[in-house]
């Protein structure tokens, strides 16, 4: 029986590849969040244009708007990428 767990521990070089992980892992987000926006903002003038009820999706819109703008500010406190 192990007494460290199943993965073996990393030092040195190992923490600077996780950064760069993390860092490549919020762009993953920023762009999953980019896409969406663009689906609601789509939605959204399509609803108004149409004009049909809009409130949910802009609301939709204001809400990932919001949490791509925290992303974005939270990714440029990370390590410059190599």
């Amino acid at each position: 029986m192990t007494h460290n767990g199943s993965r073996p521990r990393t030092t040195g070089a190992g923490n600077r590849s996780k950064l760069v992980r993390s860092g490549e892992d919020f762009d993953i987000i920023i762009g999953f969040l980019a896409f969406w926006a663009l689906v609601l903002l789509v939605a959204t003038v399509w609803m108004e244009v149409t004009a049909q009820p809009a409130l949910g999706w802009a609301l939709g819109l204001l809400a990932t708007l919001l949490a791509l703008y925290g992303m974005i500010r939270l990714r440029r406190k990370l390590p410059a990428r190599r």
